[in-house]
């Protein structure tokens, strides 16, 4: 999925939530959106939207996590000028700027105690007050919200206000994580990838080795579609060539043998070499007993590129850099041993 209103999935679990929120769409009622992050809640919210009488009016997106919380009012309800210091003028909220549209609340479970009352009060009788008036304003807003907090445990605790979570879930929307949708992982591995290679001019699309997507649909996507598609964009620009399936991803770009360490362990002994943080595949040994010295030369060469390959993560060019060698050379040794064709099969 991606910003656009555009959907790719063909799961039963995926379709459902999107049958769902078309059918609420028309509806002027509030919505409330759960999931965990990365499912796509912004996209439903906007779908919701379009699907709407209010299409042609706007819709506004505040992301309730993103101000401290003595902003919060003044960003939903407005403020006048000399309400508080820095209040140099007079300025609308999200709710003025929403009115007759659609206004999105994400991140709605951070939003402090006063403020979910406030916001109780416009939702329930269509008025906004800006902090330093007293003149409440009439709004016409359609309220959808989203959240990967577990609200109703958060009412009961306390923490969130049962009658405010009562008003906003006319319709709730479940989105499901991507570990549960069948089949989706490889459908928009192939969208996602497509899509990068276009980005980057290639000839072709060379897909993922066997290998590599048996990797991305095993994986449990925590980050859900989000984290996929930069998986999946990441390893389509640090591939080097159109023309051979793509043999290597990484989930944590943060994964590195220097990553810095924390506290007492980062003051270790500095004669330590370097190259033992990286990881030590088996070297290649040469047997000096032997009776076919070209057949040996080969095998060695063979090993020797093969160790390199996997040491720099199958990047040909960073590979053929360290062995001291041009790009076509190295080409021409991975297409002689069949490496290549060794990783797409394995």
């Amino acid at each position: 999925m991606e910003r656009g209103n555009q959907f790719v999935g063909q799961s039963t679990a995926f379709l459902d939530a999107v049958e769902r929120a078309s059918r609420a769409a028309p509806m002027q009622r509030p919505i409330l959106i759960i999931g965990e992050r990365g499912t796509g809640k912004e996209l439903i919210a906007e779908r919701l939207h379009r699907l709407s009488p209010r299409w042609g009016e706007p819709l506004v997106i505040m992301n309730c996590a993103a101000l401290p919380e003595t902003l919060i009012e003044a960003e939903l309800f407005g403020h006048e000028a000399g309400a508080f210091t820095g209040a140099t003028r007079a300025r609308e909220g999200r709710f003025e700027e929403a009115d007759k549209g659609t206004l999105f609340l994400d991140e709605l479970g951070t939003l402090s105690m006063a403020a979910q009352e406030r916001l109780l009060r416009a939702v329930e009788y269509g008025e906004v007050t800006r902090i330093g008036s007293s003149r409440p304003v009439n709004v016409d807003v359609r309220i959808v919200a989203a959240t990967n907090e577990d609200l109703p445990r958060l009412a009961e605790e306390g923490t969130f206000r049962a009658d405010l979570l009562d008003r906003l879930s006319f319709e709730v929307i479940t989105l499901p994580p991507l570990r549960v949708r069948d089949g989706d992982v490889g459908v928009l591995t192939e969208y996602f990838g497509r899509r990068m290679a276009a980005e980057l001019a290639w000839e072709g699309w060379p897909g993922f080795a066997p290998h590599v997507q048996k990797e991305l649909e095993d994986y449990a996507w925590p980050g859900n579609v989000r984290e996929l598609r930069n998986v999946v964009e990441r390893a389509v620009y640090r591939w080097d060539s159109w023309e051979e399936p793509i043999g290597y991803v990484q989930f944590d770009p943060f994964e590195s043998p220097w990553k810095p360490l924390p506290g007492e362990a980062a003051k270790r002994d500095k004669s330590t070499d370097f190259r033992d943080a990286v990881d030590q595949t088996a070297r290649p040994t040469l047997d000096l007993d032997c009776d076919d010295l070209r057949g040996a030369v080969d095998e060695h060469e063979r090993a020797i590129i093969e160790h390199a390959l996997g040491k720099h993560r199958w990047n040909q060019r960073q590979t053929a850099k360290a062995l001291g060698l041009t790009y076509d050379q190295l080409r021409h040794c991975i297409k002689k041993h069949g490496l290549m064709e060794e990783a797409t099969n394995s």
